[in-house]
């Protein structure tokens, strides 16, 4: 920083007019001035005396990284009561996603990609688990002024809502376990906490206000401005430390731009009603109170101890989330744990394995690489209990997260897709056409062609589905394509529309802010949303089914087997497959029963069958309980009977004790199955299968 700025900088900090400071020194109001305005530099023995002026040393005027400590110290500001008496007793924006370190990746990370500086590079991603215990807990607490902050905690923590409840849960975890869980969430290559403190800009947008999304960039994924509230609702404390690199100068200065937040509900503390929200930084001496806490510029040492230290000067943001917990942890729990001598409640072993799930499910297309393209992503998880590493960084690979479904995105990158899979291995595309509606007022409609690629399904989990994604390609939904022939190979679908479909794909701008439009504050379907109803109109929705209808449709013709090929190896499989042995006539009315109408099979790695069934339920019939069958096909004798290793519901049921129980009105349902490989008396693969319904009474449906 120059030494002009600077200087009057800690001339602001510090109280002290050009002229107190000028009498202090010897030298006059004007040339003070002119040191500040860049017309002159002062003589070494005069920066002597301006260093004991200001209470600081030599060192720290000639590099000017930091602040003197001439000003008021950094501490805790509280936004006082409401003048009219109101009271907030959380941040709503928290209150629309769970405290889930899953959803926090999905939203954290989805803010970086939109953030990401050079297009032509990754933007670098790395989450950070921390458990504090301790002596070293102690110094984390000193350095956060934790004393001045107990008295708001514990009168929160009184408090019977959920905000309190959550609070209250936090001390005790911190104060009978002796722990506490950092979560930092690095990036680089981001553009940082840029602007004023106050005025429109980044770091207003973040640590000032609510519902400000501040997305410019075309293709971006958040438009609600409430993804950054998962930082906030992860933290049982509601406490997040920020320490931002800029990539524009503020205040002449790019490193170490340190604030701190947190969200409480209204509470009272000594004798005070305070409204809810509080700032940790340096009281700004422009404010109308001189209490008020802007940011401000830190020096290596303070960001070390508030566990903030970046890696690099790359621009980007870390964020510090304290007393982070993940309430599906919770649900997950080993019950025995105490027995086990587990540590159960938020684990951050359990809590660094869903992380690396969640990047992976949720961005391996971002991460995905080609011949010549970059990833637009990389992403990372580690593990720390007081410095030292107890889990090592892993590095979030899309190949192994998704591989089918990845290897369909790098054909489409590299160029190498075909027309219709002939072989193991390739990759089929297709395209169907999103007819964009014009916004209200308009009058031309825009074509885009989005992108369907389809290949054979070789991984762990839910075959025969589509992902569909624009922008920065983070998945936005994943359906299962219904209406498959019986011996339908299992396959992995991928949909890339806007600007994942090619940066320069006609029609790529309009359809990116169409689809933006028509998803929800969680980013996970493409559907009716009261912003699309005002921009475009109440029927534009319809044009998003048509894409869904249309892709469904595209896929089924890639995976259709040519029919020289059907005596093949599907016809094989279709021999092999029967859908509840022979059907009879069925009655109408209220004694119709449910039917198994399609069905979806095939020998997984492990020599299980794995099946999904649609059943057709009759008008009246929601009420039966049937329960799905797996028998071998043989030619004589009775049929073996395979137990299932796996049997839980898709679509419209329940799964209770191996019985479907619908839901009520369903005329559709779906389940899903996998047979245990110790009751097949011979390998799948040598034999046939018949899936039978059988009814509550007995019978077979």
């Amino acid at each position: 920083m120059d030494f002009g700025p600077w200087l009057a900088r800690q001339l602001k900090q510090s109280g002290l007019s050009q002229a107190d400071l000028g009498e202090r020194i010897g030298m006059t109001r004007a040339a003070v001035s002119a040191w500040i305005t860049g017309r002159a530099t002062p003589r070494e023995e005069t920066i002597a005396k301006i260093a004991e002026a200001l209470g600081t040393d030599l060192g720290t005027i000639h590099t000017r990284t930091a602040d003197t400590l001439a000003g008021l110290p950094v501490s805790w500001y509280h936004r006082p009561g409401y003048a009219d008496g109101g009271r907030d007793f959380g941040n709503a924006a928290a209150f629309a996603f769970e405290a889930d370190v899953e959803v926090l990746a999905r939203e954290a990370t989805q803010n970086s990609l939109d953030e990401r500086l050079d297009r032509k590079q990754p933007v670098r991603v790395r989450y950070t688990l921390h458990e504090l215990t301790g002596e070293p807990l102690a110094r984390f607490r000193e350095e956060i002024r934790w004393d001045e902050l107990l008295p708001h905690y514990e009168s929160a923590a009184t408090q019977n809502q959920k905000v309190g409840r959550v609070i209250a849960a936090g001390l005790r975890d911190m104060y009978e376990r002796d722990r506490l869980v950092l979560l930092r969430v690095d990036d680089y290559n981001a553009s940082g906490l840029t602007g004023d403190d106050y005025e429109t800009g980044r770091f207003a947008a973040v640590v000032r206000r609510q519902l400000d999304s501040h997305k410019s960039v075309s293709g971006a994924g958040g438009s609600y401005g409430l993804g950054k509230a998962t930082l906030w609702a992860t933290s049982r404390l509601g406490l997040v430390l920020m320490n931002s690199t800029l990539s524009e100068p503020h205040e002449g200065r790019t490193e170490r731009r340190l604030i701190g937040r947190i969200d409480l509900p209204w509470r009272e503390v000594g004798g005070r009603a305070w409204a809810g929200p509080a700032w940790f930084g340096r009281p700004d001496p422009d404010a109308d109170s001189s209490d008020v806490a802007r940011s401000w510029w830190a020096d290596e040492e303070k960001v070390e101890r508030l566990h903030l230290t970046r890696e690099s000067d790359e621009p980007g943001t870390s964020f510090l989330i304290v007393g982070a917990h993940d309430v599906a942890s919770l649900v997950e729990a080993d019950p025995d744990a105490d027995s086990k001598g587990i540590e159960d409640d938020d684990s951050v072993h359990r809590m660094h394995k869903r992380l690396v799930q969640a990047l992976g499910r949720n961005f391996w297309a971002a991460m995905t690489v080609g011949e010549t393209r970059r990833p637009l992503l990389e992403a990372s998880v580690k593990t720390l209990r007081n410095g030292a590493e107890i889990i090592q960084e892993e590095r979030v690979d899309p190949r192994t997260a998704q591989p089918s479904r990845t290897r369909a995105l790098q054909a489409f990158l590299d160029g190498t897709t075909v027309d219709r899979l002939t072989e193991a291995g390739q990759v089929a595309m297709s395209t169907v056409t999103l007819n964009v509606p014009p916004p209200a007022g308009g009058k031309e409609k825009v074509e885009h062609r989005a992108v369907v690629l389809v290949t054979e399904a070789d991984d762990v989990g839910k075959p025969n589905h589509v992902v569909m994604m624009r922008g920065n390609r983070m998945t936005v939904r994943t359906a299962r394509v219904g209406d498959l022939p019986v011996g339908t190979n299992p396959f992995q679908a991928v949909l890339l529309a806007g600007h994942a479909a090619g940066e320069d794909a006609p029609g790529a701008v309009e359809a990116e802010v169409f689809l933006r439009t028509s998803e929800p504050p969680e980013h996970n379907k493409w559907g009716q949303t009261e912003e699309l109803r005002m921009l475009y109109s109440p029927s534009a929705y319809r044009r998003i089914a048509k894409l869904t209808t249309d892709t469904n449709k595209a896929v089924r013709e890639l995976v259709a087997l040519p029919k020289a090929k059907r005596s093949g190896g599907a016809e094989r499989l279709r021999k092999k497959l029967t859908l509840g042995g022979k059907r009879a006539p069925r009655p109408a009315g209220p004694t119709a029963l449910p039917t198994l109408e399609e069905l979806d099979a095939f020998v997984d790695a492990d020599g299980a069958w794995s099946v999904t069934g649609e059943v057709k339920v009759p008008a009246g019939a929601d009420s039966s309980r049937p329960s799905p069958v797996a028998k071998l096909d043989v030619r004589s004798g009775p049929r073996p009977v395979l137990a299932w290793s796996e049997l839980v519901a898709v679509h419209n049921c329940e799964v209770v004790d191996g019985v479907l129980h619908f839901v009520p009105g369903a005329r559709k349902a779906t389940f899903r199955g996998r047979t245990d490989v110790t009751t097949h008396p011979v390998r799948a693969v040598f034999t046939g299968l018949i899936v039978e319904l059988g009814t509550d009474k007995g019978g077979r449906a």
